[in-house]
């Protein structure tokens, strides 16, 4: 009997003429947003791979000089775009795509897409992730809204019950259907989603990216399923299909746009986060005066100094067989960098508790659950970003060692006219970018992953209860 329900639900929809509309509609909207946002990708993948090429080159043709020099000189990390990144924007827009890397100092990633464009980007992009999130749950209520208000109103429910069809037979008939309905409007997505995918030589050979697109077609079927249930629901409870679709508009609105945008500015009041000028002059603060305020950098430097005579056993600095310049300088990139990560560390525990308050409000709104769920498997998310700043720091922390190292061993205190060739720039590998690993990102974003199964699962026990009314 479900089947037949389904059956004439489906043909019913492709019969009228506004299905129609509405499927050329999502197909513009859904292909156009794809091959949009696989066009920039590209040619933001090709700049940054040309970028990291030339910055790579420069590093290794700077010709002959001091060793610390060549670390002030320093060079570039280029943030290369996730394989899936072309679906969800996510924070790329907003975050930086390149950290300066050089001696004495932790910068910010900057030249963000969002720098460049005009005061409108704070409206959104049009990209995939935003018709699936935002507007097909739209077009899923006003397909759904009168699933069994319609039956009422033209006497025919009544009809279907005294012939001993049950309202779970009629309302998983129902669901079925439409559910295939919205498949068939997504299903050109998907497969221009795989060709473009197959393009890429990182993804189509790629076990953890293909287990990462599965995973989000996964979540995105899980939330659109969860609409079309509970769209049918609402209109199993309501009298008529107008206050059918008054409720499903008011529960969209509030799903969509007042909860999230009245959580963002919740969790920015009660976590408050340090401006960037305010967080800089914090690590010089206390990499002038200590992380203790009682550890001056002065004290710092004098007591190494009696460490290292009292190591070689020597009366003076002239008389260390290293250099004890590039043993002072490589000390003050481990408390600077200590220093930077102390801060870092309780910037990120705030963006983290500012997530975490928006995963929590996500078990009751399943739009911000998937929409960190999308972000977090696309790459595209702001634990991803900051992955990227904390990769960015140990290598040029590692590049600065490595200068200073060689300096300390191979010229004397007070020697700034000590030079080498590119030997020793050769040493120092080329910056890569690793992706968080699949276990680590499902284990960030567990709770928003869970929010989506709790979702279609109230949606689920909410049609089993439902009873006949007219």
């Amino acid at each position: 009997m479900k089947n037949i329900i389904a059956k004439k639900e489906i043909l019913q929809a492709f019969r009228d003429k506004r299905f129609w509309i509405i499927a050329v509609l999502v197909w513009g909207l859904l292909l156009s947003a794809a091959l949009v946002g696989y066009v920039n990708y590209r040619r933001i993948q090709t700049e940054r791979a040309e970028a990291t090429k030339t910055v790579n080159a420069e590093w290794q043709n700077q010709g002959d000089k001091n060793p610390h020099s060549a670390a002030h000189y320093g060079s570039f990390a280029y943030r290369p775009k996730s394989p899936l990144s072309f679906l969800d924007f996510g924070t790329d827009t907003y975050t930086g795509m390149s950290v300066r890397m050089e001696a004495h100092k932790q910068n910010d990633a900057v030249f963000s897409a969002a720098q460049e464009s005009t005061s409108l980007i704070r409206f959104g992009e049009l990209s995939t992730a935003f018709v699936l999130q935002v507007l097909m749950p739209l077009i899923i209520i006003f397909l759904c809204f009168g699933a069994f208000t319609q039956e009422k109103e033209d006497k025919t429910l009544q009809l279907l019950y005294s012939q001993g069809t049950s309202m779970q037979t009629l309302a998983w008939g129902k669901i079925w259907g439409y559910s295939g309905i919205v498949l068939c409007l997504v299903l050109p997505l998907l497969a221009v989603i795989l060709a473009l995918m197959l393009t890429q030589s990182e993804v189509a050979f790629s076990g953890a990216w293909l287990m990462r697109s599965d995973l989000l077609l996964l979540c995105y079927l899980a939330y659109l399923f969860g609409f079309v249930v509970v769209s049918v629901w609402v209109s199993a409870q309501a009298k008529t299909s107008r206050a059918a679709l008054l409720s499903l508009l008011v529960l969209w609105v509030l799903a969509c746009v007042i909860i999230p945008k009245t959580t963002v500015n919740l969790a920015s009041n009660i976590y408050p986060v340090p401006s960037s000028f305010d967080f800089q002059q914090a690590i010089k603060e206390d990499e002038a005066k200590g992380i203790d305020g009682h550890n001056p950098e002065d004290e710092r430097a004098e007591i190494l100094k009696k460490q290292v005579l009292a190591q070689y056993k020597v009366d003076s600095l002239s008389q260390l067989p290293v250099n004890f310049d590039a043993i002072q300088m490589q000390e003050g990139e481990k408390y600077s960098s200590m220093v930077y990560q102390k801060h870092f560390t309780e910037l990120q525990n705030t963006f983290n508790k500012q997530n975490k308050l928006s995963e929590i409000v996500g078990l009751v709104n399943p739009f911000l659950a998937i929409r960190q769920a999308s972000m977090a498997l696309s790459g595209s998310d702001y634990v991803s970003h900051a992955d990227f700043q904390q990769q960015a720091e140990a290598y040029r922390f590692k590049l600065v060692e490595t200068m200073n190292n060689y300096m300390r061993d191979n010229s004397k205190t007070g020697d700034w006219y000590f030079t080498v060739n590119k030997e020793l720039w050769s040493k120092v590998p080329d910056f890569q970018y690793k992706e968080p690993s699949i276990s680590k990102v499902l284990s960030n974003n567990s709770l928003a992953l869970l929010a989506l199964g709790i979702w279609v699962m109230l949606g689920v026990w909410g049609v089993s209860r439902i009873k006949f009314s007219m």
